[in-house]
């Protein structure tokens, strides 16, 4: 059965949908302009939705505005409740819904390929059908089950620490290997059984990939995660001969795997060596409480609010920790108050702070805070030797100096901000029993010149702008 040519204007807005998106993907490359982006997607996708629903005589029309509004009024609900520090999780969440979606409509296709028009002369699905269906479900199946895995490792339901197999690469290679032969096999013999073994080992390979990967990586698996989906979505696309879903999928696709690069390279880490598990892979020996009981200073809000009213500059350094406490309002006005008192503030992002990528970004947009003040890591890191006061609020292993100096750390190598050469460090954290997400203690607790403000971030941050504004 040949599938017929769609019109000429189908195409039209489809390459329109296209342009729209990536528009979008330009506007969320900056917060300033973010906004504008998510209403470029949201028109593009508006545009291919509409004319999938009028070229395809897919459903009747109130069963598909019924699961429009169902999915819709989920998403909506679930955009309006849910929190900052629930983002990543959230993020990961919709990743596995579209690699779910993947597999659903390879096996709709496989099991009524009629309806998708994939079928030869013969009466058999075409062999290039089979290869696009074959790697789709494959994808999807991965996405679903690392995103699945991701999230419970975000959510905190499941250990963020590396979970070593045995022998997990042979384990691994001989899955992927066993994929790719079923799907060469599936070629020259479409019998269910080799669609649905390809769809478990799948599902398996998903989660054997993710679980060796440590809390610490967890904004490149994120962003790998989101790459994979875009992948599962343009393979589908081949296969129901959608060329708005090829052009979404390639450009959810590459963006999110050329952001995972360049996160890798931030952390000067092999993109192989992330998505197999090998950072953070001697964590589990290494990690967990503080390796030992040293000396530290104890400060208080009257302490900051003094040292860095007295400062010319200081620098903050966000973290994770600010994202729980919700800290990041308090923060900017705490900030404001600095500024106008004639303190130069800035704020230093590291490229894996928090929990995905951006995560820091987007609070501290949230905040309103100016987006000229907001500087990454190459571009700010050589002014923490001249800068006054260094405040970290909520950060740990961005900060921690083991990965420049312990080999046998497993952050060994990623660059992390020069907090120890600031003058005064102010370090907010909950309490000096616990470590970072890589589970990994760090010698800035222990300088001299650092001041541990033990307390919830937002709470501290409160304190500090009080006893800024009585004059202390």
């Amino acid at each position: 059965m040949e599938h017929a040519a769609p019109p000429a204007w189908v195409m039209l807005a489809y390459l329109i949908s296209g342009v729209f998106f990536i528009l979008a993907l330009r506007g969320l490359s900056s917060p300033a302009t973010s906004q504008r982006g998510n209403r470029f997607g949201m028109a593009g996708m508006l545009i291919a939705v509409v004319t999938t629903l009028v070229t395809h005589d897919v459903a009747s029309l109130p069963e598909i505005l019924g699961a429009i509004a169902i999915g819709g009024g989920i998403g909506w609900v679930t955009a309006r409740k849910i929190a900052m520090t629930d983002m990543p999780q959230l993020v990961a969440a919709f990743h596995s819904l579209v690699g779910m979606a993947a597999v659903l409509v390879a096996a709709a296709a496989f099991l009524n390929p009629e309806a998708f028009g994939i079928n030869g002369a013969d009466g058999l699905i075409n062999p290039v059908s089979r290869v696009e269906m074959g790697l789709g479900i494959a994808i999807g199946a991965i996405t679903f089950s690392g995103s699945v895995i991701a999230f419970l490792k975000l959510a905190g339901k499941m250990s963020g620490a590396p979970i070593l197999l045995p022998l997990r690469h042979v384990i691994n290679l001989g899955t992927l290997a066993a994929i790719l032969g079923l799907i060469a096999y599936f070629t020259i013999d479409q019998s269910p059984w080799i669609f649905w073994t390809i769809t478990a080992l799948a599902f398996l390979i998903g989660f054997l990939l993710i679980i060796p990967i440590g809390g610490a990586d967890m904004p490149v698996v994120v962003s790998m995660l989101n790459s994979y989906s875009g992948w599962a979505a343009a393979a589908m696309g081949f296969t129901l001969h959608n060329t708005a879903m090829i052009i979404t999928g390639a450009l959810v696709g590459s963006s999110g795997a050329i952001l995972s690069y360049i996160m890798c390279k931030a952390m000067n880490r092999s993109f192989i060596s992330v998505i197999a598990g090998g950072f953070g892979a001697e964590a589990a020996a290494t990690g967990g409480a503080a390796k030992e009981q040293r000396p530290w200073k104890r400060g208080s809000a009257e302490d900051a609010a003094y040292m860095m009213q007295q400062a010319e500059s200081v620098i903050i350094v966000p973290g994770y920790g600010m994202a729980v406490a919700q800290a990041q309002h308090i923060l900017r006005e705490m900030a404001d108050v600095l500024k106008k008192q004639g303190v130069s503030v800035k704020y230093a992002i590291h490229p894996v702070a928090g929990r995905m990528p951006g995560h820091m970004n987007v609070l501290l947009a949230e905040a309103q805070v100016p987006y000229d003040e907001v500087f990454e890591l190459e571009d700010i890191n050589s002014e923490f030797a001249q800068t006054d006061v260094a405040f970290i609020i909520g950060a740990n292993d961005v900060v921690n100096p083991a990965a420049k100096t312990d080999k046998t750390s497993p952050i060994y190598g990623m660059p992390v901000f020069d907090v120890d050469k600031a003058k005064t460090v102010f370090f907010i954290k909950r309490s000096m029993g616990g470590v970072g997400y890589a589970g990994v203690d760090n010698d800035v607790f222990y300088m001299d010149q650092t001041m541990m403000l033990l307390a919830d971030a937002k709470k501290m941050c409160e304190d500090i702008v009080k006893a800024l504004g009585s004059g202390h």
